[in-house]
């Protein structure tokens, strides 16, 4: 085994609901959508309209300012809706399948046998670029560029996170011709990043042309940008990408079959789910036949991802391009009399603010009150006690909140992503939603320097 990684900095929540490894098949959805508020820095614009007869891989928009980047449909059917917010923004396509599943022809082949150019146009052409993600930014690659080196985790830490092992257990081919694929677009390393608590799956251990490692510790130790930070800082003018590993496998999947094939497994999670467990769906899915009957109560939140990253949704929305989870938590929206002086018997704190610090096993149902109201920042350091990073994490925000980009720079926006500072958020005494003030520092560095 290779030298292992410790993050001592982190937090894991247990929460209930975590996923029985069972696999069943969904009922198959009747809409799906690809939605372009899944992929900040783009601008979208339309290339079908509803009423458009479309098949899976083809175009449904693509990226204004990089045309080539483009967005395609998981299945074939009709466009039945461009469901738009504020001033006609895109929120997302909707396809209403027909159940055929048909797909264009991107033409199969070994990617140890095309160019560089070759095999980055037909990730381009399948809409599969998206799933190539970089720092810093935490954007879709550019693709015109070449990074230093590529990152898969191989495992996830996040609240009720699904197994990865045993997500892609019997992929071995897809990953492996996924892996060359990703190895061609590098000069060099591709890193692979694995959890030293367990055996790892045979997938990973077995993949050819990878440099592996082995990461042990709390959440975020599953993270793609704390890895990164440990085997390969990003500086300034640095950029490094990289992909999930179900993502390595639908690119293996183009290059072997020729056909874009987005279907994945997912994990239905959460304190109100009767019957959490794995599932295997089409990217893009409507909820509504996972949780149909199958949810405790009616005053639910739904969370397309974990439930400190993901994004709300409704009963009937639709699930994200990069998540593989669905999260069902209680929604908090009641008032809790005295909550700042109760005991505390059933709360988790990051502290030992309650009682329950005695049972650090205990897995809690925890709804989605703030527990308090927002104020300004306090100085507390709990932003430090579960940042595993080099940063600091509190001049950070605040040289992001006067637009200072010289200190930004200096204190490593470069490295960050908004998930990397999750758990700030959750642990913050203040109540400020930390991941959107990141999400801005970000777009500031991209409209002045990029």
């Amino acid at each position: 085994m290779s030298k292992v990684i410790k993050i001592r900095k982190g937090l894991d929540i247990k929460l209930k609901g975590t996923a029985d490894k069972i696999i069943s098949k969904a009922e198959p959805a009747f809409s799906y959508a690809v939605k372009p508020i899944d992929f900040p820095g783009i601008t979208p614009r339309l290339a079908a309209r509803p009423d458009d007869k479309v098949k899976a891989g083809s175009v449904l928009f693509f990226d204004k300012l990089r045309p080539e980047i483009k967005f395609t449909s998981p299945v074939s059917g009709v466009v039945k809706a461009v469901n738009r917010g504020e001033r006609r923004r895109i929120l997302e396509v909707v396809v209403e399948s027909d159940g055929k599943n048909e797909s264009l022809d991107f033409k199969a082949g070994d990617p140890n046998d095309l160019s560089r150019e070759e095999v980055r146009q037909k990730i381009l052409d399948a809409g599969l670029w998206p799933a190539i993600r970089q720092r810093p930014y935490a954007v879709i690659a550019r693709h015109r560029n070449e990074p230093k080196a590529i990152f898969i985790s191989g495992f996830d830490t996040s609240p009720l996170a699904p197994d990865m092992d045993y997500i892609i257990k019997g992929q071995n081919s897809f990953f492996q011709t996924g892996i060359n694929a990703l190895k061609k677009l590098t000069r060099g390393e591709v890193h692979l990043s694995l959890n030293s608590a367990y055996p790892p799956s045979d997938v990973f251990t077995g993949a050819r042309g990878v440099r592996i490692h082995y990461f042990k510790g709390p959440h975020p130790a599953g993270n793609p940008g704390i890895q990164i930070h440990h085997i390969d800082p990003v500086n300034k003018g640095d950029m490094v990408w990289y992909v999930q590993p179900q993502e390595v496998i639908m690119i293996g999947r183009l290059f072997e079959t020729g056909k874009y094939d987005a279907s994945r497994t997912i994990a239905l999670t959460g304190s109100e789910v009767k019957k959490p467990r794995y599932y295997k769906v089409i990217s893009g899915t409507s909820i509504e036949s996972l949780v149909a009957g199958n949810v405790n109560g009616g005053n639910l939140r739904y969370i397309s991802g974990n439930a400190l990253t993901g994004t709300r949704i409704n009963k009937i929305g639709y699930l994200g391009y990069y998540d593989s989870q669905l999260t069902v938590l209680p929604e908090g929206d009641h008032y809790e009399m005295f909550g700042w002086i109760a005991p505390g018997f059933r709360k988790f704190s990051n502290s030992h603010s309650f009682p329950t610090w005695l049972s650090p096993g205990k897995e809690y149902r925890i709804d989605t009150n703030l527990k308090g109201g927002v104020r300004p920042f306090v100085l507390t350091g709990d932003y430090e006690k579960v940042l595993p990073m080099n940063i600091y994490p509190m001049q950070l925000l605040k040289s992001i909140l006067v637009d200072d980009i010289d200190k930004m720079e200096a204190l490593g926006i470069y490295e960050v992503g908004e998930e990397d500072f999750a758990l700030c958020e959750f642990v913050c005494t203040s109540k400020i939603e930390i991941q959107s003030i990141i999400r801005q520092g970000i777009d500031l560095m991209i409209k002045e320097l990029e």
